[in-house]
């Protein structure tokens, strides 16, 4: 059956684009404001839920060719190599380190281990919700 579904092809490109940019934004913010890792990459996930729900999941897996899999796989890496990485330079597990650094465009800012920890939960988070999300419709 072919649909003439111009309308929500184009709708959700450009809204997948801006919810992608607002997860970027809510992952970064989420040091000093609510956000972080977390629910980064659930909208980052509900973005690409969109895209399955516009177009079916072989066109997605062919604009995307990610295994979610090996993502999970990555972040926990991040995750427990930088939580672990602690125990290296002999303090308590989980402790992260910052320090402001001079930056040739954005001046002086503070750079947080923090930032690869959410990383890591970002990855994880990506790769769990669409594992899940792509076995269950898979089932055809």
């Amino acid at each position: 059956m072919k649909n003439n579904d111009v309308i929500l092809k184009t709708v959700s490109k450009v809204a997948t684009f801006i919810i992608i940019l607002f997860s970027i934004h809510l992952f970064f913010a989420g040091h000093y404001y609510p956000g972080g890792g977390f629910i980064g990459g659930l909208i980052t996930s509900g973005a690409i839920v969109l895209l399955l729900l516009t177009y079916d999941i072989k066109t997605v897996a062919s604009i995307l060719p990610i295994n979610y899999r090996i993502i999970i796989a990555i972040g926990l890496l991040f995750a427990v190599g930088t939580a672990a990485g602690a125990l290296f330079f002999d303090v308590p597990f989980l402790t992260h380190a910052f320090d402001y650094f001079e930056l040739p465009l954005l001046g002086k800012t503070s750079l947080h281990t923090a930032v690869l920890f959410d990383t890591g939960v970002y990855l994880v988070v990506i790769g769990v919700t669409m594992t899940i999300i792509q076995t269950i419709g898979e089932s055809e």
